[in-house]
Order: structure tokens, then C-alpha cells, then sequence
């Protein structure tokens, strides 16, 4: 009997070797490689034809007006940029259980009125899918369900009738007759992937793909898939019963947004106010030493935040940093600033730093309410309760602007701040402002509104 032969395959950009090596020669990747059987050439293997016969001048395209419609669910159309594209493919990814196949059939269910929708399930039987749509009150009759993966079959399926929006949960259950390789393996994802994108587009059907994601949080699979797609969108979990949609990768809009929503017994709800969701209602109460206010942009929206530290002498002499919603590297920084430029001694101390709502900060004008935050945690001072900061930090211990002061001014006011601690004072604002140039003047202002 013939010997099957036998190939290995980065998991991360789909190279081919013929023996197992530790560190992709590609990408860079250490033991991505994964055993596969070579998948043998047929004679007449059928390929996608594009329906272009010749070229044709850019001008003489017609584009539909509803070439862009919307799903129904505000966050989601948000970070979409608009709503869904006809012939786009959308990839999700996320967490085991974090809701990802619960937004997807209420997308479905919205999308139903007018058009034709299809669920292709490959984890779960009609009856599960029937019963999480029940819980969650969905008209069932205008949801299709398939529970074949088999990618011959689903490409009749979608030939034969013309749906408008299709969900494929999950990517890592496709397979193809023409590759002898299991459902999951690199090979069956890139095959089945490239074809089914190939033929919606071909179709006009939006095609959402839900993916798996590894320990490292990253999606399964092999990187040209990401790609491959038009969108690739993260769901992610910030706390109990909080999820956020954000956008990798967006070829119809900006991957600057995020989508906030609750979880509840009756699936997933976009959230209607964001802008103070991720600040502690401290109404009549003093604010606790090691607390900041801070506006940050996400694209189009400005929410308020609420930075917390912490600080404990450093046992056994070595100090350590404790932060995982905002970089490390980023609180090592401006820990040194501080030291360095307002000799406030942190080097003895263990630094613990947080974000209340469990939001996760990346924008260069959180470096001046962190360092009041560290400053007011390790004196024991209470900043002012009706005070906003913001501000990029320099090594030479210089404050510096940052974008949009008079749309994170005006989150602030709504929400009831009355002061604002900025590099930058001016004219025109509806707070009372405090202009600041070095880290050393902000601690003095802040000393002096005590």
C-alpha cells in the first residue's frame, strides 16, 4: 500500500516545507509548522471564473445606491463603517463564548427583513441554533440553516439560491473533497476561504466568517486570510457582561471605531450612551487618592475614562509594574519622567495601574492623567473630583498637544467636569483651564487645587 505523502505547513503564512523546521524562513514564526498530507493534482479541477469577459473603462462601472446597506445593530454598522457591503466578506473573531455566534444570527434576524439570509452552522445541530434563537426572541421562520460544511455542497447551495447575507460558523469546520487534510488544517482554510470569498463576490452576498482565536488572542489559521477578507473585526470582552467590537482591518471605513455592548439573557444590545460608561459614579463622595479623568477618541466618539494606580514598597528591593490595560512600556516611561523631571520617587515601589471598565488605552494623551494618577497614588493626595487631563509626555519632561482639545473638552463638560489640566490653554472653552508646559508645573497646579 502507497504511502501517503507528507508536507509541513507554517500555520501563520501557509509555507510549504518538506521537512519540520523550528523558525518559518517567511514570516519569522517559531513552531508554526504543522503536518499535512500533499494534496494530489486532479485532472479538469474545477476554479472560480470571474463573470468579466474583457476589461472595461472604471467609468463605465454602475454601482448600486444600496450597494451599502445596514444590519440593523448601530455598534456594528459603526465599526463597519456605515453597514455591510454586497459581495463583502467579514471576518470575527474572539474568545470561546464571548457571543461572537449570539451577534451574528441577531444580525441575521435583523438583516431578514427584505433580504434573504442563510446560517451555516458547523457546531451545532438545527435544534441548538433553534433554541438560542427562541431564547433570544428571533423570528425563526426568516432564518435559513445549513449544518453542512462540505464546501462542493455550500457552493451549490449558494448558486442555486440567491441569499444576501450568509454566516459561516466557523471557518475552522469547512472542508473540501479536494484536500485530504482535516477540517482546521491550513490548507482546508485557505482553500475554502478563497473560494467561498471568490464566489459571494462573484454573487453579491455579504459573507461573515467566524474564526477561532489562539492562547496568544490572535485568529487560527494561517495569516493570508486576514487578507483575503475585507474586514477583519476582534470581539472582545472588557468586563462581566461588557463587549467590544473592534476593526483590524477595514478596506470600507476607518478601524479607528469600537462597538460597545452589553450582554444580557436576551443577547447582545448595543449600548445607547458610551461616553460615561467606563467612569465610577463617585456622586457625594471624595475622590480616592490614585484616580484620574481622562477623554479618549475612539474614531468618532469620545469617551471619558477613569485611570486608577496604585503604589506598595517593592519587596526584596526589585520593583515591579502591574498593568494590562494600558502598555507597560508606557507606564515604565512615564514612571521615569516623573522621577526623573519632578523627583517623585517611584523606583522602590510596585505600580499597579488600571482602567475602570476594563478598556484598553493606546492613545499618546493618557500619559499626563497617568502620571497624575501615579503621582496622587504614591503622595496620598486626592486629585480635584470635577478634573480632567490630557497631554503627551516628552522625556525631557515637557507636556504636549494633542489632537482635538475642543471635542474631549466638550465630553467632559457634558459629564459634569468643570476644570481641564491641558498643555495648551485657550480662549474658547467650556471649562475653566489650566495650561501647563512642564510635568513638574502640572503637579503644581494640581497641588494648588487642592
Amino acid at each position: 500500500m502507497k504511502e501517503k505523502a507528507i508536507q509541513y505547513v507554517c500555520s501563520q503564512c501557509g509555507r510549504t516545507e518538506t521537512k519540520w523546521l523550528g523558525r518559518c524562513p517567511d514570516c519569522g514564526s517559531w513552531n508554526t509548522f504543522e503536518e499535512e498530507a500533499v494534496q494530489s493534482s486532479k485532472p479538469g479541477k474545477r476554479a472560480v471564473i470571474s463573470t468579466a469577459t474583457k476589461p472595461i473603462s472604471l467609468g463605465e462601472v454602475v454601482v448600486d445606491p444600496h450597494f451599502r446597506y445596514e444590519t440593523g445593530i448601530s455598534e456594528l454598522d459603526r465599526v463597519l463603517g456605515g453597514g455591510v457591503m454586497r459581495g463583502s466578506s467579514i471576518l470575527l473573531g474572539g474568545e470561546p463564548g464571548i457571543g461572537k455566534s449570539t451577534l451574528m444570527i441577531q444580525v441575521l434576524e435583523k438583516c431578514s427583513v427584505g433580504r434573504k439570509v442563510l446560517y451555516v452552522s458547523g457546531e451545532e445541530s438545527p435544534s441548538q441554533v433553534k433554541l438560542r434563537a427562541q431564547r433570544l426572541g428571533l423570528a425563526l421562520p426568516s432564518i435559513d440553516i445549513f449544518c453542512d460544511t462540505r464546501v462542493e455542497v455550500l457552493e451549490k447551495v449558494l448558486s442555486s439560491a440567491t441569499y444576501d447575507v450568509v454566516v459561516i460558523d466557523s471557518l475552522q469546520t469547512l472542508s473540501s473533497e479536494e484536500i485530504p487534510s482535516p477540517a482546521g488544517s491550513v490548507n482546508q482554510i485557505r482553500y475554502c476561504s478563497t473560494l467561498l470569498v471568490g464566489l459571494c463576490k462573484q454573487l453579491g452576498t455579504s459573507l461573515f466568517l467566524i474564526g477561532h482565536v489562539t492562547k496568544e488572542g490572535t485568529l487560527a489559521g494561517p495569516k493570508v486570510i486576514e487578507h483575503l477578507v475585507d474586514t477583519v473585526l476582534y470581539f472582545e470582552q472588557v468586563s462581566s457582561g461588557v463587549r467590544l467590537v473592534r476593526a483590524m482591518k477595514n478596506r470600507f471605513g476607518s478601524v479607528d471605531e469600537i462597538g460597545i455592548f452589553s450582554m444580557h439573557d436576551k443577547g447582545l444590545s448595543p449600548v445607547a450612551n458610551p461616553s460615561s460608561f467606563f467612569i465610577t459614579d463617585r456622586s457625594g463622595s471624595a475622590l480616592p487618592p490614585g484616580i484620574s479623568y481622562t477623554p479618549v477618541i475612539e474614531g468618532s466618539r469620545t469617551f471619558l475614562v477613569e485611570i486608577q494606580a496604585l503604589t506598595t514598597s517593592a519587596k526584596n528591593g526589585f520593583s515591579r509594574i502591574y498593568s494590562d490595560r494600558i502598555d507597560t512600556a508606557r507606564v515604565t516611561r512615564v514612571a521615569a519622567i516623573l522621577e526623573r523631571h519632578a523627583a517623585v520617587r517611584l523606583s522602590d515601589q510596585d505600580i499597579y495601574v488600571n482602567v475602570a471598565g476594563g478598556m484598553k488605552l493606546s492613545e499618546v494623551s493618557i500619559e499626563l492623567p497617568l502620571a497624575l494618577a501615579l503621582w496622587s497614588a504614591v503622595s496620598n493626595k486626592s486629585l480635584p473630583k470635577a478634573l480632567v487631563s490630557f497631554g503627551e509626555l516628552s522625556l525631557a519632561g515637557e507636556v504636549r498637544s494633542v489632537g482635538f482639545p475642543d471635542k474631549r473638552e466638550k465630553a467632559a463638560k457634558e459629564l459634569g467636569f468643570k476644570r481641564s489640566l491641558l498643555p495648551r490653554a485657550s480662549t474658547h472653552s467650556p471649562l475653566i483651564q489650566h495650561g501647563c508646559s512642564t510635568m513638574r508645573e502640572a503637579l503644581e497646579i494640581c497641588g494648588s487645587l487642592q
